[in-house]
């Protein structure tokens, strides 16, 4: 049947270590980050960097961060890049063991300190299903009296061997626009990369392809009306943190996102989750 069970890192981080006969797994308390998956029989599913020394307190770079309850930077330039989600301690609320499926709930208190980003009444959730694919929710329901607005991603971080070898598709009939630039442009269905990348998608179907040179990763998302695609490329790649200068050579991130006119706001009592659903195409 397989096994869940808690472990340490040699850091401090917590993190919760899934075995079964479909897949292995590792999700960590801080952040809801699932920073390992892979398929029994075939490669990982996800990219971290090697210069990611996991500290606490610091947000994994690679696997899925959650960015919540803001995409970027914040209106507030001294606040957090991202939100500040990926880099507190979540609750892991439920494990559930079905046939050979494992799933799991973690929940986020706001503190008291976090209220000074986030006074709204609000219950947060990340939801983790996983067999021989992945599939990773992010549930917001408004408890406040009066509509309550954010962004999001699900900051997915892909392997893809060689960045030049890598062509995306299932871009066609898509907006997109550059960060930083405008306005919005055409996209035809494939994507390939030369340059730095830093994009989001609007009106694109529901699924991508990255079809690499191990194999095609097939990325769904629901409730989602935009997508970030990214590599930092060459210059970027020199300034980021927890990042090898060529660490861009070998990842790429596709997220499923409420972002821009997509942004989310939600009704009292309202909830919506956002979801994807990540695995290797046969």
């Amino acid at each position: 049947m397989g096994s869940v069970t808690t472990k340490k890192h040699s850091n401090g981080l917590e993190y919760v270590d899934v075995d079964t006969p479909l897949c292995k797994a590792r999700i960590f308390l801080q952040g809801a980050q699932i920073d390992l998956f892979q398929p029994v029989g075939k490669a990982p599913l996800l990219w971290v960097s090697s210069a990611d020394d996991y500290q606490p307190g610091s947000g994994i770079r690679g696997g899925i961060p959650v960015c919540w309850p803001w995409f970027g930077q914040s209106d507030n330039p001294d606040w957090p890049q991202h939100g500040f989600a990926r880099t507190r301690i979540w609750a892991l609320e439920s494990v559930q063991m079905k046939n050979q499926a494992v799933e799991l709930k973690l929940t986020l208190k706001i503190s008291e300190a976090d209220k000074l980003y986030w006074p709204h009444d609000t219950r947060v959730e990340m939801l983790f299903t996983l067999t021989d694919t992945l599939t990773v929710s992010l549930k917001n329901t408004n408890l406040a009296s009066y509509p309550v607005s954010l962004t999001q991603a699900l900051h997915s971080y892909f392997p893809v061997k060689d960045i030049h070898q890598l062509k995306a598709t299932g871009f066609k009939g898509s907006k997109y626009i550059e960060f930083g630039e405008g306005p919005f442009k055409q996209n035809g269905d494939e994507v390939l990369f030369d340059k730095e990348t830093d994009r989001v998608y609007t009106q694109l179907a529901d699924v991508q392809e990255l079809h690499t040179p191990d194999g095609i990763i097939e990325v769904s998302r629901e409730n989602s009306h935009s997508a970030v695609l990214w590599n930092p490329w060459i210059d970027k790649s020199q300034r980021l943190s927890r990042f090898n200068s060529d660490d861009y050579q070998t990842m790429v991130c596709l997220e499923a996102a409420n972002v821009l006119e997509d942004k989310l706001t939600l009704a009292p009592d309202e909830t919506h989750m956002l979801t994807t659903k990540i695995g290797w195409k046969d």
